[in-house]
Formats: C-alpha cells, structure tokens, sequence
C-alpha cells in the first residue's frame, strides 16, 4: 500500500551545497524530516551541479520518511547565465540591460521542457523569451521554426 503523504515543501537550493541552515532547516525540521539525510542525499544527486540555484520538491510521508524531485534551475537564472549579466531591469519596458539569440532561447526551453506548462517546443519558446523581455533582455535574430 502506498504511503500518506504529509506534507509538500518545495525549497530553491544551490547544487551541492545543501546544509541544516536556513531555507532548509526550519522548513524540513517543522515536518519533522531527518534534515542530516536530507542533506547528505541532495549533495550527491547535485553534485554535478555545483552552485546552481536548483528547485526541490519534498514529499514527506507520515512516518517521517521523504522523496524529493529536483527540477532544472529557473529560466530567469539560465537567461543571465546566457546573457552573462548580474541582474535584469529594474524598468525593463524602458531599460534594456542585455541580449540573448533565439538560438540560446531555444536551447534554454529545451533544457527546461520538462518542468514547463507547455505541449510544443514553439510555445516553451514563446515562455521563455517573454520571461527575457520581462527581465529587460532583448531576443535578437530570427525565431527558429520548432
């Protein structure tokens, strides 16, 4: 028989770097998870990714015992992973602080195709170079037929 599920907590964690400190000790510890083997887990499924501000699904069980899903890092941090800029805008209707090709769009929507609200590589492009315009980026070049 399955297991019943308690609680879902979902945390942005950086790749490798997970430990008992705030987000997630006081999150996990409220549900009363094993925050040490939590840890220990998630450093060894990340540690290809070092750094990377990475999305965490918890599912805790009511015996304590917990799954978790690791999802591909936020578009708006991949955007300024590709356009190599700090921030986005603080006015991006009239600040254009960057550009990013259709190509890095593509290949970004491609990575994230998974974790996306969407059917058809077209429309996660289309999500992806608005999340870049509400950012202040501009998408340059042609878009590519998917």
């Amino acid at each position: 028989m399955a297991k019943e599920i308690s609680a879902m907590v979902k945390l942005q964690v950086r790749g490798g770097a997970a430990n008992p400190s705030p987000p997630v000790g006081p999150a996990l510890g409220a549900k009363g998870v094993n925050i040490m083997e939590f840890c220990k887990q998630f450093n060894a499924r990340t540690q290809d990714k070092p750094g990377k501000l990475l999305p965490v699904v918890i599912t805790v069980y009511t015996d304590k015992s917990f799954d978790f899903i690791i999802k591909q890092p936020p578009v708006a941090v991949q955007l300024l992973e590709a356009s190599k800029l700090k921030s986005g805008s603080g006015v991006p209707n009239l600040n254009k602080v960057g550009k990013v090709t259709w190509e890095q769009v593509k290949a970004i929507a491609e990575d994230k195709m998974v974790d996306l609200n969407c059917f058809t590589m077209d429309s996660a492009m289309s999500m992806v170079a608005g999340t870049a315009r509400s950012m202040g980026l501009t998408v340059t070049g042609t878009k590519p037929q998917a």
